[in-house]
C-alpha cells in the first residue's frame, strides 16, 4: 500500500484530505559557506509558525509538504518540532537546491555517493533528526543547467528508481524543464513521478501540454503572489485540456527566515482554502475536480 511518509509516521490516503504540495516552515537563501546559515532555536521557529499551521489545520488542510533542500536551509529536526507541536504532518525532502547555492562537499561528491546520501535519507533518516525524507527536491539554473546540478539529477533519478520517490524540481524556464526530464529519463526514471515546481513561471502553455503529454505533474503553486487572473485563466485551460489528474495547487509560502529579526512576517498558508479556491468555484470547475487537485493529486503524487 503506498503512504506518505511525514514528520508523524506514514499516513494513509484514508487518514489525509486537503494536502498542501509545495510551502516552507524555514528557509534560509544565504549561500551555505555563510556563518549562520540555517541558524536558528527551534523553539523560535515553532512560536512564529505553529500558529500559522494552526490556521491552516482550522481550513483543513491535513498535511503539507515542505520544499527546502539542502542549500537553502533545510532542518529536518526543525520541520519535527514545529510538526510535534501542531500535529501537522510534514513531508520532509532530501535533494539539493542549485548554483550557487550547492554545498562545496556535493560539488566534490561523486555521482554515486550522492545517490547513497539520498537513499539513506529516503530509507532511514535526515541528519539524526528522526525524520525520514519522502521526497527528492531538486533546483536548476533558468538558463540552463550545470554539471554539477546534471550530476545532481542523475543521482536523484538513480535513489528514485529505487525507492519510487517523486521528484520534483524548481523550474522558471521552458527549456530546462525539457533538459531535466531528459536527463532523469536516459537514467530510468519516469516522467510520472517528475513534478515541474513553478510551471506557470513560464506563460508558455503548449509548453505546459508538452510536459504533461510526456506524463509530468503540474504544479501551480504561486497562487497567493500577485494576480489571481493569471491562475484562473491557465488553471480552467489545464483542465479543460484533460489534465485534472496531472495538476496540483499550492501557494509557496512561509515561513521563518533566521537572516530577519525575529524571523521576519510569514504569509499565511490559507490563502489557496479562503481566497482563491472560492474564486475556482466560481468559474465553474466542480467540487469534484477541486478534491482532486487538493486532495488526491498530492497524495498519489507524493506517497510512496
Amino acid at each position: 500500500m503506498t503512504k506518505l511518509i511525514t514528520t508523524l509516521g506514514a499516513r494513509s490516503e484514508a487518514e489525509l484530505g486537503f494536502i498542501l504540495p509545495h510551502e516552507h516552515i524555514f528557509v534560509d537563501f544565504r549561500l551555505p559557506e555563510h556563518p549562520e546559515h540555517a541558524a536558528a532555536q527551534a523553539e523560535d521557529v515553532v512560536a512564529l509558525m505553529s500558529p500559522e499551521v494552526e490556521k491552516a489545520k482550522a481550513r483543513g488542510v491535513s498535511a503539507m509538504v515542505d520544499c527546502t533542500p539542502v542549500g537553502v536551509g533545510r532542518r529536518a529536526d526543525i520541520l519535527k518540532v514545529v510538526s510535534q507541536a501542531t500535529g501537522m504532518p510534514i513531508v520532509a525532502p532530501t535533494g539539493i537546491y542549485r548554483e550557487p547555492a550547492i554545498p562545496a562537499w556535493a560539488h566534490r561528491a561523486s555521482q554515486s555517493e550522492l545517490t547513497d546520501w539520498m537513499l539513506g535519507e529516503l530509507q532511514g533518516e535526515i541528519e539524526s533528526s528522526g525524520v525520514q525524507a519522502g521526497w527528492i527536491k531538486l533546483s536548476v539554473g533558468d538558463d540552463g543547467i550545470s554539471a554539477c546540478e546534471a550530476k545532481i539529477l542523475r543521482a536523484a533519478a538513480r535513489a528514485g528508481c529505487e525507492t519510487n520517490a517523486v521528484i520534483g524540481v524548481h523550474t522558471m524556464r521552458g527549456r530546462v524543464v525539457r533538459d531535466q526530464l531528459d536527463i532523469l529519463e536516459a537514467e530510468g526514471y519516469t516522467a510520472e513521478r517528475f513534478i515541474w515546481i513553478h510551471t506557470q513561471s513560464d506563460p508558455d502553455f503548449d509548453l505546459h501540454l508538452e510536459m504533461a503529454r510526456r506524463g509530468a505533474w503540474l504544479e501551480y503553486d504561486g497562487i497567493g503572489y500577485g494576480n489571481d487572473e493569471v491562475y484562473l485563466d491557465v488553471i480552467p485551460r489545464a483542465l479543460d485540456a484533460g489534465l485534472a489528474d496531472q495538476m496540483m495547487l499550492s501557494q509557496d509560502r512561509g515561513w521563518y527566515d533566521p537572516a530577519k529579526p525575529g524571523g521576519g512576517e510569514p504569509l499565511p498558508f490559507t490563502y489557496l482554502s479562503e481566497h482563491f479556491l472560492p474564486k475556482l468555484r466560481a468559474v465553474g470547475v466542480d467540487e469534484e475536480t477541486i478534491r482532486k487537485l487538493t486532495h488526491t493529486n498530492p497524495f498519489r503524487a507524493f506517497a510512496r
